[in-house]
């Protein structure tokens, strides 16, 4: 199969994993789509999904029923391992569903329902948008699977601390914010008692139109714990409307109050992680050389 990855996707994968790491793998991918479309059950292709996602390849292909499918290949640093076992255990339930493909499970690639990938949340008004990410996101928060790899957000955070202590060692000015995300998410751990299957990486625009249902999510990070660390990275979906909006500060504390009373979620704890999680993701853009980006994370972690 001759194709180009989306530019998005190879941008995406430098800016993440480093240009040899990214390199590495980019250049293994042809072969690592031969062999998953030949292990796949006699798939036909029609073509990449771009611009596609920043992690992982999807192909748009045709079982050979002419059922429509989605081949996504991801890299190993990506746990497609993991995003396999929470798509499954969700079973359809308000995410995409796995198809069956056993030939598939060697080699990383999963074979998913095809969906609507250039129709997603964000094509929707901000609030009816919120709305059905928030009805969306609830579907997901079950019990997670017995004796399941998933990490928990203690392990997760912790890990993501390390980068945001230096960060702040580099830049000075970044150390307050980075101390009151640092001390918000030490109280935040020490007082948590769920233990929930969660996305990881919920946001609009992780929301797409489908057949089986008007809005289904895909690509989690999945790990377990609790409801408002989840719900924090949707309190700062379109966060570039938000920073160029005079009334910016207000909405996004608006949105806190919105969401954690929609959702049944202490209000507090929403505030605590929507917090660290604008800052972690900040300072990880900065680190990345997404200086934009970073800094309007920050803007907005500063509003909180």
């Amino acid at each position: 199969m001759g194709f180009e990855p989306p530019p998005r996707l190879v941008r995406a994968l430098g800016e993440m994993y480093g240009d040899g790491a990214a390199a590495d793998w980019l250049d293994a991918l042809p072969a690592l789509t031969e062999r998953a479309l030949t292990a796949g059950d006699d798939l036909t292709v029609e073509r990449v999904a771009a611009p596609g996602g920043r992690s992982s390849l999807v192909v748009l292909v045709r079982r050979a029923d002419g059922t429509p499918a989605a081949l996504k290949i991801a890299p190993p640093v990506a746990a497609p391992e993991l995003e396999r076992a929470a798509l499954a255990h969700w079973n359809g339930w308000g995410a995409v569903k796995p198809l069956d493909a056993p030939g598939l499970d060697a080699s990383g690639a999963l074979l998913l329902e095809r969906l609507h990938h250039e129709v997603s949340l964000r094509s929707l008004p901000e609030a009816k948008a919120l709305l059905e990410a928030a009805g969306t996101l609830r579907r997901l928060w079950v019990e997670p699977p017995a004796g399941h790899a998933f990490e928990g957000v203690a392990g997760r955070t912790e890990r993501q601390s390390a980068g945001m202590r230096a960060a702040a060692e580099a830049d000075p000015e970044l150390a307050p914010l980075v101390d009151a995300a640092l001390a918000a998410r030490a109280e935040l751990v020490e007082g948590s008692s769920e233990l929930l299957l969660l996305h990881g990486n919920f946001r609009q625009s992780k929301v797409l139109s489908g057949e089986r249902a008007p809005w289904l999510t895909v690509g989690p990070e999945p790990l377990v714990g609790e409801r408002a660390y989840d719900l924090a990275r949707l309190v700062r979906d379109r966060v570039e409307d938000l920073i160029a909006s005079p009334g910016g500060p207000v909405t996004a504390r608006r949105r806190v109050k919105k969401l954690a009373e929609s959702l049944e979620v202490e209000q507090a704890r929403l505030h605590g992680w929507t917090l660290f999680r604008a800052v972690e993701s900040g300072t990880r853009a900065l680190a990345e050389g997404r200086r934009q980006m970073g800094e309007v994370n920050l803007e907005f972690a500063g509003w909180l």
